[in-house]
């Protein structure tokens, strides 16, 4: 009877869905498929491990009632590493012997996709879907998708990510009972860069014989997010696109904000970055603290391993910091999907995937398998998607579970940000990653070497902390910006 009943509400799920849909038929130009001689649609990703079993879950879902109701086949096809996957399509794009052709659907980031677009190979998927059906997203994503000059819908959100704070709430706890410095620290980049010093501070006064040994608190993954989305809280957008024409402004006063809470606490060890991600050194002890992606909180170690003794510890979810007296603005990520243009059937057939996939129900339960956010208002709920992963006897892990939660808040009370793509965009980002990481960590190694040479720690670190040091990395990060407005893309 159960499993009757279960089998009555998918198929009326998929009426529905296939009703929803009558609006994009009439969109393109009265397409019709038949079940009796499907439509077989390509998709090509970039997913491995628990994100690609999820996608493929839910595409063997999707074969087995509306594709199979509606005449769709959907095929997905890992590509291997976000890299490879950008070569394989401007491959099949080119046309270069021994690639493939190119997919009905391949997921995209913003830069991949505007290089598409210049290709002419990309369709505008706004004319299979209405209005109203676009207002059940969270607009800011439906806006990131719209590029090139006549602003056409060309990346379709499927997933998205957004960035926390991740504490070590085990060694926090002992921390903060005696300092006193509480999670409402913790709420500001400059509360932040206090509580970082207050731990440094607190772990080298227990070894008075050592001087000067103190423990980082905090790291940063994603240093281009940083210096765009903290920009962009303080008023000042570093990247700024319209219908394709890119317009740089390093905004001197906002880039000394962040300077001042992320640069100097780096050299002067309340920060650091070690490994290759921030939750490594987290592993290692190097670190209790760290922002980093909410798709990542997966990484985040159950126990650490220090000095050759491992103990477990639990962890607390915490919204990332802001600055003071900034507006409350979060980043956006995660790749779309793209449409390739193609029969009226197939591209069709590809709108229908993507609606049904980002319908309400199949989007949690990708989100609940894969660590992703979900792209529609109403999706983004946590009573909904408890909700859902309950219905479904989805098993979830518990900080995946607090991810989203502390997730779902953020982004309810916040601006969503990203910078839209133009040909220098991926040079740039590499600028804004390197540039002021590379000083810190070497400038960072400076102060070591003075301490070590007699000078005190403040001695040491008041030699960076100058005007002219700041003038300097200023003026080299904007000449380096301004050059990527002049690269053309591939």
């Amino acid at each position: 009877m159960k499993t009757m009943k279960k089998a009555l509400v998918v198929l009326f799920v998929s009426i529905l869905l296939l009703c929803s849909l009558s609006g994009c038929a009439e969109g393109s130009k009265g397409v019709k498929l038949d079940p009796k001689s499907p439509v077989t649609i390509s998709v090509w990703h970039y997913y491995n491990g628990a994100v690609m079993n999820a996608f493929d879950q839910l595409v063997k879902e999707f074969n087995e009632t509306v594709g199979l109701e509606s005449g769709i086949i959907v095929q997905g096809s890992s590509m291997g590493t976000v890299s490879e996957l950008q070569t394989a399509v401007l491959a099949s794009a080119n046309k270069e012997v021994g690639s493939q052709s190119v997919p009905n659907i391949f997921a995209s980031y913003a830069d991949t996709a505007y290089t598409a677009e210049k290709k002419g190979i990309l369709a505008d998927l706004g004319q299979y879907f209405t209005q109203e059906e676009l207002d059940e997203y969270i607009a800011a994503y439906i806006d990131e998708g719209r590029i090139g000059a006549d602003n056409e819908l060309k990346i379709f959100p499927i997933a998205k990510s957004t960035e926390i704070m991740m504490l070590n709430e085990t060694d926090w706890a002992a921390f903060s009972a005696d300092t006193g410095c509480g999670y409402e620290d913790l709420a500001t980049q400059e509360g932040l860069c206090l509580v970082a010093q207050a731990f440094y501070e607190w772990t080298d006064a227990k070894t008075p014989d050592v001087a000067y040994d103190g423990k980082a608190f905090y790291g940063r993954d994603a240093m281009a997010n940083m210096l765009i989305i903290g920009a962009k809280q303080l008023d000042a957008e570093i990247i700024s696109v319209d219908k394709g024409v890119a317009t740089i402004r390093v905004d001197k006063a906002s880039m000394r904000r962040i300077w001042d809470t992320y640069y100097l606490p780096y050299i002067s060890g309340y920060f650091l970055s070690d490994g290759r991600y921030r939750s490594d050194d987290a592993k290692v002890g190097e670190l209790i603290s760290y922002v980093g992606s909410t798709s990542s909180a997966m990484y985040f170690p159950s126990e650490v391993t220090m000095n050759g003794e491992t103990y477990p510890v639990e962890a607390m979810l915490l919204p990332a910091p802001v600055f003071e007296g900034g507006k409350r603005v979060m980043v956006q990520q995660g790749a779309g999907m793209t449409v390739t243009k193609s029969t009226p059937q197939e591209e069709y057939a590809s709108a229908v995937f993507l609606k049904w996939f980002t319908d309400t129900e199949s989007n949690i339960k990708f989100s609940a398998l894969s660590g992703y956010m979900p792209v529609k208002i109403e999706a983004n709920n946590y009573e909904k998607f408890m909700q859902v992963v309950s219905e479904n006897g989805i098993s979830q892990d518990e900080i995946s579970r607090k991810t989203l939660e502390v997730a779902f808040e953020a982004v309810a009370k916040s601006e969503m940000y990203t910078s839209k793509a133009f040909p220098g965009g991926t040079q740039a980002r590499s600028v804004l990653e390197r540039l002021l990481q590379d000083k810190a960590v070497a400038d960072r190694q400076a102060v070591v070497d003075r301490i070590a040479s007699g000078k005190t720690h403040a001695e040491a670190v008041e030699s960076f902390n100058t005007d002219a040091n700041f003038d300097s990395w200023y003026t080299q990060l904007d000449e380096q910006m301004q050059q990527t407005l002049s690269l053309e893309a591939e």
